[in-house]
C-alpha cells in the first residue's frame, strides 16, 4: 500500500473524474468528513475502507492502494500458473527461465505475494536440478517475503527448505525445520489441514532415515486422518507416497503398494511427471525390499528415464544408486559399477546418504572380488558420510558390514568398535535407503559381537 498522501490524491482524482462529491462517495458507510481527511493524507485508510471506496469508484482495491491496475496482478498470477505447469510437465531449467522473468516483473511492480510464488517455483526448479544451495536461498527468500503472513502461507517454503536440507544429507536439521513449523501451527491454533498434511508428509522421510519409526508412524496417522479435508489432490498423492514408507517399515507390503498406487493414479491424472517418476522409484524400492529384483529393475529404470528426460540431475543420480544395488544383487557388477562411478564423479553435492550408499555398494563388490582393503576404504568413506547425515538405518547396516570385514581379516578390536557403533542404531525394514532390509542381518551382528565379547572375557 502506498503512503496516505499518495492514496488520498488518487482517491480525490478518481472522485472528481467520476463527478462525485465527497458525501456521495462516502454514502452509506462513511462520512464526507472521513473522505476529506483521507484525501488530505491525514489518515491511513484500512483495507476495508479502501475496498468500499474502490467499489464506489468502479476500480479495484489494488489500483486504489498501489496505483497499479488490477489486471497486471491477474496477468502475473496467470503467468505464474503457466510456469508451474511447465515445471510439472516439462524440464526444470525451462520453467526456471519463466520464473526468473516473472520474478523480475513482480519485483518491478512491487507485488510481494507474486514475488514469493516465483521464489517458490525457482526453489522447486533448483531442487530438481540438484542446485541445493540455490534452492535453500530461494525458499528462505520466499519465507522472508511472507514473514508477515500466517504460518499457513509460509508452510510451502518451510517444507521446500527442509527438503533441500534433507537431500543434502542434513536429516536432523530438516526434521527441526518441519517439527518447529508443526509446533507453531499447533500453538497458534491454525489447524489448516493442507498445511498440516504438507508438513507431516514431509517429515516422514527424515524420520524414517533417522530411525524415528514411532514418530514417522504418528505423522502418517495424522496425515491420513486429515486427508479427507484436503482440497489439493497433488498434496494428497504426496502424502500417500510418504505414508507407504511407514507401511513398508511395518512389513505391510500390500498396504505400501496400495498407497503408491493411489499416488500414482493421482499424479498420472494431473500429469505431474516428476512426482509420477518418484512413484515408480518408490515402487522399485518396495519390490527390491521384497526380493522381486526383475520388477524392481523395471520400475527403477522407468523412474530414471523419466527424471533424466526432465534433466532432474539430483533425483536421477539417486535413482541410479538404487538401480545399481539391484543390478549388483542380480550379479551384473560391471553395469552397477559404471552407474556408481558416474555418481561419485559428481561429488557429495547430490546427497550424502546416496553418496554413502554408492561407497557401500562399491565396498560390497570389492569384497566379492576378494579385495578387502578396497572394500574397507569404501566402507569408511560411507561411514563418514552417513554419520554426518544421521541416516540411522544405513549406519547400522554399514557398521555390520565393516565389522564383519574387520573380523574376517583378524582385527577383532576394530571389529568390536564397529559393532558397538552399529548397536546404537536401530535398523528395520524400510529404514535403509538401499539394499535388502538389514534387520535380520544386524541381529546376527549383535550375536556375533556378543560372542566376541565372551571370547575376550574367557
Amino acid at each position: 500500500m502506498d503512503e496516505p498522501g499518495e492514496i488520498g490524491r488518487r482517491v480525490q482524482r478518481m472522485r472528481v473524474e467520476r463527478g462525485l462529491t465527497q458525501k456521495q462517495l462516502a454514502h452509506p458507510s462513511y462520512t464526507s468528513a472521513y473522505v476529506s481527511t483521507l484525501e488530505s493524507g491525514k489518515v491511513r485508510p484500512s483495507e476495508t475502507a479502501l475496498r468500499f471506496l474502490a467499489d464506489r469508484l468502479g476500480t479495484s482495491y489494488e489500483e486504489l492502494a498501489t496505483g497499479r491496475p488490477a489486471h497486471l496482478a491477474t496477468e502475473l498470477r496467470l503467468a505464474l500458473t503457466d510456469a508451474q505447469r511447465t515445471l510439472a510437465t516439462g524440464a526444470a531449467d525451462e520453467a526456471a527461465v519463466h520464473y526468473r522473468r516473472l520474478l523480475a516483473e513482480a519485483e518491478e511492480l512491487g507485488f510481494v505475494p507474486e514475488q514469493a510464488q516465483a521464489r517458490l517455483g525457482l526453489g522447486e526448479c533448483a531442487l530438481e536440478s540438484g542446485e541445493l544451495p540455490a534452492a535453500i536461498g530461494h525458499f528462505e527468500e520466499a519465507e522472508r517475503l511472507l514473514a508477515d503472513e500466517p504460518l499457513t502461507r509460509r508452510a510451502r517454503p518451510v517444507r521446500g527448505r527442509a527438503v533441500a536440507h534433507l537431500l543434502a544429507g542434513e536429516l536432523r536439521y530438516a526434521c527441526y525445520l518441519l517439527e518447529s513449523a508443526i509446533d507453531e501451527l499447533g500453538a497458534s491454533g491454525l489447524a489448516d489441514p493442507d498445511a498440516l498434511v504438507l508438513l507431516h508428509a514431509a517429515v516422514i522421510g527424515p524420520y524414517m532415515d533417522m530411525g524415528a519409526h514411532a514418530r514417522a508412524a504418528h505423522s502418517a496417522e495424522l496425515a491420513l486422518a486429515l486427508a479427507p479435508q484436503v482440497s489439493d489432490p497433488a498434496l494428497v498423492a504426496g502424502m500417500h507416497r510418504q505414508v507407504a514408507r511407514t507401511f513398508l517399515a511395518e512389513g505391510r507390503m500390500a498396504d505400501a503398494d496400495a498407497s503408491l498406487a493411489k499416488a500414482q493414479a493421482i499424479y498420472g491424472h494431473l500429469q505431474l511427471t516428476t512426482d509420477l517418476a518418484h512413484c515408480h522409484w518408490m515402487r522399485g524400492y518396495v519390490l527390491a525390499q521384497n526380493g522381486e529384483l526383475g520388477s524392481a529393475e523395471r520400475e527403477l529404470r522407468t523412474a530414471r528415464d523419466m527424471l533424466s528426460a526432465r534433466r532432474a540431475g539430483l533425483y536421477t543420480a539417486q535413482v541410479e544408486v538404487e538401480l545399481a544395488d539391484v543390478l549388483r544383487r542380480l550379479g551384473r557388477h560391471e553395469e552397477a559399477a559404471e552407474l556408481l562411478a558416474a555418481l561419485l564423479e559428481l561429488g557429495t553435492s547430490h546427497g550424502a546418504v546416496h553418496a554413502g550408499g554408492a561407497h557401500r555398494l562399491l565396498g560390497l563388490m570389492a569384497e566379492e572380488r576378494g579385495e578387502p582393503e578396497s572394500a574397507e576404504e569404501h566402507y569408511v568413506q560411507a561411514l563418514a558420510l552417513l554419520e554426518r547425515s544421521g541416516a540411522t538405518g544405513d549406519l547400522a547396516d554399514l557398521c555390520r558390514l565393516l565389522g564383519d570385514l574387520l573380523r574376517r581379516t583378524g582385527r577383532v578390536e576394530a571389529a568390536m568398535d564397529a559393532y558397538r557403533t552399529g548397536l546404537g542404531h536401530r535398523a528395520a525394514p524400510g529404514t535403509t535407503t538401499l539394499g535388502p532390509a538389514p534387520a535380520a542381518a544386524f541381529r546376527s551382528a549383535r550375536v556375533s559381537g556378543s560372542r566376541w565379547v565372551a571370547d575376550r572375557v574367557e
